[in-house]
């Protein structure tokens, strides 16, 4: 690829990259054997639409590689695995979170793992932060007043989250803006969340989203975070829905 643009546009349109058609491929009824007729979901770990070092000095390069190909690989592995053995047979990722409550915590975890991490790649792009622009900085200032506002609010969910998790930004089914934080892997998504929506906006706060450069300095994350937002996909999400 040229450059990021070139590679960010080449992800986008293989579909891999896009919450709304999260990677797979179907693993056919061989794994049940021939009396199971129908095909099951197969998932795949999306490629970063930027290099490991690109989004340097924010996220390390270390972290981003043990992050995307070690943390991100064994949630689609064992979400693969968890679909075999509970014989899962919803389509998509997006369906197998709105029905979540039904399936064992080996399926909530690596669902919700695989589909907020692919969702916090493509948010964030190198050179990015400043501000949202048209339609959803409107929406902001609607609901939170100032950027500024909105801003520490959403730090103040990253921060309170207590041990490990996630921060959002939400489009809510009644169409307005909500910042809340969610535990482990779980999020809007799920049929059982504690607040439901589009997400929009994720922060993660695990510790190994941040822990070889920032060691137990998770506020400093959360301020270097604002530089690498891309506005521009922020923004797509929020008009999409």
């Amino acid at each position: 690829m040229k450059n990021s643009t070139d590679r960010r546009t080449f992800i986008r349109n293989a579909g891999l990259a896009t919450l709304g058609t999260i990677a797979l491929s179907s693993a056919g009824s061989k794994i049940f054997g021939a009396a199971m007729p129908l095909d099951i979901p197969s998932f795949k770990l999306p490629p970063l639409p930027y290099a490991y070092e690109a989004l340097e000095p924010h996220i390390d390069t270390l972290t981003m590689q043990i992050h995307h190909d070690k943390h991100h690989q064994a949630y689609v592995d064992n979400l693969n695995k968890a679909i075999i053995e509970n014989k899962i047979l919803e389509p998509s990722l997006e369906k197998i979170l709105g029905t979540v409550s039904k399936y064992p915590a080996a399926v909530r975890n690596n669902a919700g793992g695989h589909y907020n991490h692919s969702l916090f790649w493509t948010t964030m792009k190198p050179n990015g932060g400043g501000f949202p622009k048209g339609s959803l900085m409107n929406a902001l200032n609607q609901y939170y007043k100032t950027f500024d506002e909105f801003k520490s609010k959403f730090n103040d969910a990253a921060k309170g989250r207590f041990g490990s998790g996630w921060a959002w930004l939400i489009k809510s089914n009644d169409g307005g803006l909500y910042i809340g934080s969610t535990p482990n892997q779980d999020n809007p998504l799920m049929d059982d969340a504690e607040f439901k929506g589009t997400p929009l906006l994720a922060l993660d706060v695990w510790e190994h989203a941040y822990y070889l450069h920032y060691q137990n300095k998770r506020a400093d994350y959360i301020a270097a975070f604002w530089n690498l937002i891309d506005w521009d996909e922020v923004t797509r999400r929020f008009e999409a829905k």
